[in-house]
């Protein structure tokens, strides 16, 4: 055994979402077709945004971020988890779990923060109009999301280094569909008080810091949305910012119920669950919510099909 590796575990096998066998080709389509969407979606999102003029602005190269995360944060979980709906045993190699759980916990942190600074945007852009163009200059975007990566990649960094001086030696079934944080926790013959203490603290941190910095910011919204005098100027308000909301609360809420208790009060059945909408349906959803409720995009969409048919 390779000296700092005290893991007598050289390979883990996932349990997967279920373990019903009728149940396991419906949803090898379902998740399938759920991923060929998110990647169409989110590139398409980032594609639009890139080649659309009007769309550069400080909100949609936020927006355009948002669908790389998406992008990245489900293709690392995913296509694994459809090997389990087709094989008797989706084994996954210490290495490549360590990988995963790397990646998947920096673009999962990532995305809170990135949702925090999208609120942050609105917040300029309604309270505090004719100051916008200052605040959300182009080099205040690029630290902001040079920020959020940042944060993702020291929060990966802390999670996967501490899942590292794990000792696993009492099995080798993780009872989840992917590498995460709490089903790991659960194999370990070693103590993980340092572990979950860490998880709590930087869940904390990484989700509700976001969730009170976007709460905050709606509430300066809505106060300044409800002193419009004009009908048609606080629907237009309400319109950039619901979109962003029923993705905040989504995502946020299935988060919080995964990562801010201990792992041994949470379920890993309902953790599953709740994973799934973080994972899987989120970055589905979000190029959906953003396209279907935004009114510069689905203009953009037009004239981008409008060139191509004429070109």
């Amino acid at each position: 055994m390779a000296k700092g590796n005290l893991s007598v575990v050289t390979e883990f096998i996932l349990a997967g979402l279920t373990e019903r066998p009728e149940l396991q080709l419906p949803l090898f389509f379902l998740f399938l077709g759920v991923y060929i969407f998110t990647v169409v979606g989110n590139l398409g999102m980032i594609t639009l945004i890139g080649l659309s003029s009007h769309l550069h602005t400080p909100m949609y190269y936020l927006l355009s971020s948002l669908s790389f995360i998406d992008l990245c944060h489900s293709t690392v979980i995913t296509p694994k988890m459809l090997v389990n709906f087709v094989t008797e045993k989706n084994i996954i190699s210490y290495p490549e779990c360590m990988i995963q759980l790397y990646f998947f916990s920096g673009f999962a942190i990532s995305e809170c923060h990135m949702l925090a600074a999208m609120a942050y945007d609105r917040y300029v852009a309604i309270c505090k109009p004719l100051l916008y163009h200052a605040t959300m200059s182009a080099q205040v975007c690029w630290w902001m999301v040079g920020g959020v990566y940042s944060v993702g990649l020291v929060g990966a960094t802390a999670h996967t280094v501490c899942m590292l001086k794990v000792l696993f030696c009492k099995a080798d079934i993780i009872n989840h569909y992917f590498c995460d944080l709490f089903p790991l926790l659960k194999l370990s013959c070693s103590s993980t008080f340092i572990n979950e203490v860490v998880v709590l603290c930087l869940s904390a941190f990484n989700i509700l810091l976001p969730a009170l910095t976007i709460l905050s910011s709606y509430i300066f919204i809505i106060a300044s949305i409800l002193r419009i005098n004009s009908t048609a100027g606080r629907s237009k308000a309400f319109s950039t910012c619901s979109s962003h909301i029923l993705a905040v609360a989504v995502f946020f809420g299935s988060a919080a119920f995964m990562y801010l208790q201990p792992s041994s009060v949470s379920s890993m059945d309902q953790g599953k669950l709740s994973s799934v909408f973080y994972t899987t349906l989120v970055p589905m959803l979000n190029p959906l919510i953003y396209s279907l409720k935004n009114k510069d995009v689905k203009v953009a969409l037009k004239n981008f099909f409008k060139q191509k048919k004429f070109s």
